[in-house]
């Protein structure tokens, strides 16, 4: 019985297979699969890449210094996030997990109201007018039903647009996943379900929090489209999005997409230590897919980019992030009457 049910295991696997445009040496091995992109997009990407990288690497300094509350890495996650966020367009609502803050930035929320959030203050949400976007959603996985509440709005009124949502591996174990995209697909509303699997919630690895080869497959049971992809991959990513969109808009239905991807990082700055459950081996492998050095080679090849025009990326990040700081530093901390008077309608 144990393997009728692995060969079954096994079978299904093999029917998503990951999907991929670049390997780790920067080659384009499915020219069949290359987004439709101009030089100036191609290089966009990359500059979207580094500037997430800096802002990262910020971001964990500035809560070491204690100007940052809670903030969770994203180091190795660069191609995921932004791969699929430029695939989206304005219209779009685009609703996070506590990890994605590279998409709402370049969805149009600004650095401050990011970091405002960090340090759980009120003025966060308080977005510029036309970003489709909602804040980071804490309790995991309940951003999926979220967005297919979204993504039903839209139909309803008939607009243009998507909704995605983004949550880790550890999201799809919770039952608000398998709710959400149930409901979406029973009523074919424009959603794209984005889960970053890093391989582990936290420490529980991939392999201790479901018994199926892959997260993708769990599409089929909601009877909605499902694609694995290399979420190291920037192209792929942007390709697999954008097609999934393109089908949500055209009333094709909703998808879900596995992106296969690494956290360099802990899981926190609040006190993870990733040392005490994953093997350096495994880490040292998966850097070699890193997919800035790996877009890098892909795009120096090509002529567009340069170690000059990276470095003066990193310093327009740490410019723009500097500025963001002494912003929010002149705002009134928050007080718990302030915390009280925006919570509720009536005090």
């Amino acid at each position: 019985m144990e393997n009728l049910r692995e060969h079954l295991l096994n079978r299904i696997e093999a029917e998503f297979k990951e999907f991929r445009v670049l390997d780790e040496e920067g080659n384009v091995i499915n020219e069949e699969l290359f987004p439709n992109l101009s030089d100036y997009e191609l290089v966009e990407l990359m500059k979207r890449m580094v500037y997430t990288r800096t802002l990262d690497k910020q971001s964990i300094l500035l809560n070491r210094q204690g100007r940052l509350g809670f903030y969770a890495p994203t180091s190795g996650q660069e191609a995921s996030m932004v791969g699929s966020q430029f695939a989206l367009s304005k219209e779009d609502w685009l609703l996070p997990g506590y990890r994605d803050i590279p998409q709402l930035f370049f969805h149009g929320v600004p650095l401050q109201n990011l970091f405002l959030w960090s340090r759980g203050h009120y003025k966060a949400g308080q977005f510029p007018e036309g970003v489709n976007a909602l804040l980071p959603q804490i309790i995991i996985g309940a951003q999926i039903i979220q967005t297919a509440g979204v993504a039903l709005g839209l139909k309803k009124k008939h607009k243009h647009a998507v909704a995605i949502g983004y949550t880790g591996d550890g999201g799809s174990s919770q039952g608000d996943f398998y709710e959400g995209m149930n409901f979406a697909g029973a009523f074919n509303a424009p959603a794209i379900f984005f889960v970053q699997n890093n391989q582990f919630a936290i420490s529980t690895p991939f392999s201790k929090q479901t018994a199926a080869k892959t997260i993708a497959q769990k599409s089929v049971a909601a009877g909605i489209k499902g694609i694995r992809v290399d979420g190291m991959d920037v192209l792929a990513v942007y390709k697999a999005t954008s097609d999934a969109r393109n089908e949500a808009i055209n009333h094709e239905g909703p998808t879900l997409i596995e992106a296969l991807t690494y956290r360099f990082g802990p899981h926190s700055t609040s006190g993870d230590n990733p040392d005490l459950y994953r093997q350096s081996e495994d880490v040292e492998e998966w850097k070699k897919k890193d997919p800035l050095i790996r877009y890098r080679i892909f795009l120096t090849k090509k002529g567009l980019w340069n170690e000059e025009f990276e470095e003066s990326v990193i310093s327009q990040a740490k410019e723009e992030i500097k500025q963001a700081i002494k912003e929010i530093d002149k705002l009134p901390r928050q007080t718990v009457e302030d915390l009280h008077r925006y919570m509720y309608e009536k005090r």
